[in-house]
C-alpha cells in the first residue's frame, strides 16, 4: 500500500506519458492488499460457520437426539436460494455455498447413530406449545383460525386461540379460554403467566399478582415473568408490594442484568418508596441498558448527589455519570 501511494504522488508530479500506467499500477497497489485482507476474512467466517454446523451435529449427537431436523432446515434454506446462488461469487460469501453446506451435513447427520430417532412426546409437547405460543401472539386472529381450527381440540391449538383472543377479544371469552387451559395443566407456568398478562394489560395490575407469582415459582427461568410480577406490583400503587416488588425486579435483574424494563419498573418502585437516590440510579441504569448513555450520564451524575460518599450507589453512579465512550476509529480513504 505503501508503494501504491508512492506510485499515485509519483504519477501526480508526472507531467509525461507515464502518468496513466502510474496511476493505475499504484490504484492496484492499494485495492490489492484490501481485497487480499477481506477475501482471507471471509474464508476464516465460512470456516467458522462450517465448524458451527459440525458442532450442531455432535451435540445432538451426544444428546441422542436426531439431526435430521436440521438437515432438512438447512436443505429447504438451500432450495429456497439456488436460484440466487447461482450468480454469486463464493470467495466474496460470510457461509458456505447452500448445496455444499448442505452436501457437508447431510454426511454428518446421516452417519449418527440418532438419524431416525423420535423426540420425546414431553419434549414435542413443550415444543409445540412454545411454536403455538409465538404464532398466537405474532399471528392474526384469522391466521391463528387457519391454523388452529375451532376442530383442533389439542392443547397447542387451544393455547394459540387463547392468546388471539387474549389478544383481539372480549376479556370475558378470553379468561374462560385461559381458565380452561390452567385447569388442563395447573402446573403449567405460562398459562399462569398469560392469565396475568391478561389482567395486567386490561387494567387489573392487582388481580394480575397471583398469577404471575404462580407462574415465577413454576418457572425455571423465571427472569422475564419476574419484571411482569414487579410491573403488576408497581402498578398496584400499594405500598405493602413495594418491597416485593425490589426484590422481585432486582432477581429478574441477577438473570437479565440489561434489561431496561426490569430497571424502569425499579426506578418506580423506589419512587413510590420515596427513595429517591435508588430511583434515580435505576432511571439511569434504564438509559444506558437503552443506549441512551448522554440521559444516563445526567441522571447518575444527580443519584451521585443523593447516596454517601464512597458508598456502593455512589460508586456506581461515579461510574455511570463519568463513563466516556471510546473514539471511533476513522476509516481510511484514498
Amino acid at each position: 500500500m505503501v508503494i501504491g501511494l508512492g506510485a499515485l504522488v509519483a504519477a501526480s508530479r508526472s507531467g509525461g506519458g507515464n502518468y496513466s500506467a502510474l496511476g493505475q499500477g499504484g490504484m492496484a497497489a492499494l485495492a490489492g492488499p484490501n481485497a487480499a485482507v477481506q477475501n482471507s476474512v471471509f474464508a476464516y467466517m465460512r470456516a467458522q460457520e462450517e465448524q458451527a454446523d459440525r458442532a450442531g451435529v455432535r451435540f445432538l449427537t451426544a444428546s441422542g437426539q436426531s439431526a435430521k431436523g436440521m438437515y432438512v432446515t438447512f436443505k429447504r434454506m438451500a432450495n429456497q436460494g439456488l436460484y440466487q446462488a447461482r450468480n454469486i461469487n463464493p470467495y466474496l460469501q460470510t457461509h458456505p455455498m447452500p448445496g455444499e453446506r448442505v452436501a457437508a451435513l447431510e454426511g454428518m447427520a446421516k452417519a449418527s447413530p440418532y438419524w431416525n430417532a423420535k423426540d420425546p412426546p414431553e419434549l414435542q409437547a413443550r415444543h409445540d406449545l412454545m411454536g403455538a405460543k409465538l404464532f398466537g401472539f405474532l399471528a392474526s386472529p384469522a391466521a391463528v383460525a387457519r391454523r388452529f381450527p375451532p376442530s383442533n381440540n389439542s392443547l397447542q391449538a387451544q393455547y394459540a386461540r387463547a392468546i388471539s383472543v387474549v389478544r383481539f377479544g372480549q376479556p370475558q371469552a378470553a379468561q374462560a379460554r385461559v381458565e380452561a387451559l390452567i385447569h388442563a395443566q395447573p402446573q403449567n407456568p405460562y398459562f399462569h403467566e398469560l392469565k396475568g398478562q391478561m389482567l395486567l394489560e386490561s387494567g387489573h395490575p392487582a388481580e394480575a399478582i397471583a398469577p404471575l407469582r404462580e407462574a415465577v415459582a413454576l418457572a425455571p427461568n423465571p427472569a422475564l415473568i419476574q419484571i411482569m410480577l414487579g410491573q403488576a406490583l408497581v402498578a398496584s400503587h400499594d405500598h405493602a408490594h413495594l418491597d416485593e416488588a425490589v426484590k422481585v425486579l432486582q432477581s429478574a435483574l441477577t438473570r437479565d442484568p440489561e434489561s431496561a424494563d426490569a430497571f424502569t419498573q425499579l426506578a418506580m418502585a423506589y419512587g413510590q418508596k420515596n427513595d429517591l437516590a435508588h430511583a434515580d440510579l435505576a432511571s439511569a441504569e434504564a438509559a444506558w441498558a437503552r443506549d441512551d448513555l448522554k440521559t444516563a450520564s445526567e441522571i447518575a451524575a444527580r443519584a451521585k448527589t443523593r447516596f454517601p460518599i464512597g458508598s456502593p450507589g455512589w460508586v456506581r453512579a461515579d461510574d455511570l455519570s463519568n463513563y466516556k465512550p471510546p473514539p471511533r476509529q476513522p476509516s481510511a480513504k484514498w
